[in-house]
């Protein structure tokens, strides 16, 4: 598949701003969270594959909640990855996405992503998750069937900003909700009962694999912007 031609300046620049506001905006948060929770439980899916552990299921509820159940040893290395996996999938994901963007290959990722969405079609368990992933990958294909060049590339930086963006703050929100005994049985209190760790130890390394997955596709998806507005 041939890659598509530099996107126009200032696009990154303007994609960004709408990712970070689509972050930070608290109304445009609670229904674009949706996209951040599916990367969520699809990370937890695929770590749970990778190490062994047979998959049961997914749920993705209205109020941008998920549960991902497998079956396999409850401590270990297998459950362990699972468990880190939640947290950082979105971010890492946004990472993938910006190095496919610095070849220009927005088309590819656009693919990729509707592959992804329906390979976890297949593991949703219940009604709402089952409308939330068809519903999101209609319209990336949408998009990568019947947009222009200029739109896919609008569409693909924006999602991409908006996982590096949004990998962070659910970390935030974690803590928050753990600090007022509101998630006991979080991803990092699990980790904590299996690795007799602390739980915030685990928080601390969620929040530091999304800041490094931030900041380093800042700079790759910064390598398209920079030499088109020198260019200009």
């Amino acid at each position: 598949m041939s890659a598509q031609p530099d996107p126009p300046g200032l696009l990154v620049l303007v994609t960004a701003i709408m990712g970070f506001v689509a972050v930070a905006f608290r109304p445009v948060w609670r229904i674009a969270r949706n996209a951040v929770t599916i990367a969520h439980e699809g990370g937890h899916a695929l770590a749970a594959l990778l190490t062994g552990r047979k998959l049961r299921g997914i749920r993705l509820e209205f109020d941008t909640s998920g549960l991902t159940l497998s079956a396999g040893r409850p401590t270990g290395p297998g459950m362990m990855f699972t468990l880190l996996a939640g947290y950082v999938a979105p971010s890492l994901v946004g990472l993938g996405g910006a190095w496919l963007l610095g070849g220009n290959r927005i088309t590819l990722l656009l693919w990729l992503v509707v592959v992804l969405l329906l390979l976890m079609l297949i593991n949703i368990r219940n009604v709402f998750g089952v409308v939330s992933v068809v519903v999101t990958g209609a319209i990336v294909l949408a998009v990568s069937w019947n947009a222009s060049a200029q739109v896919q590339a609008a569409f693909a930086y924006a999602g991409v900003w908006f996982l590096l963006f949004g990998g962070v703050r659910p970390v935030f929100e974690l803590q928050r909700l753990r600090s007022r005994g509101r998630m006991p049985e979080s991803d990092a209190d699990q980790l904590a009962g299996i690795t007799h760790v602390p739980a915030l130890f685990w928080v601390g390394v969620f929040f530091l694999v999304d800041i490094a997955a931030l900041v380093i596709g800042a700079f790759m998806l910064a390598g398209q912007w920079l030499p088109n507005v020198s260019a200009t």
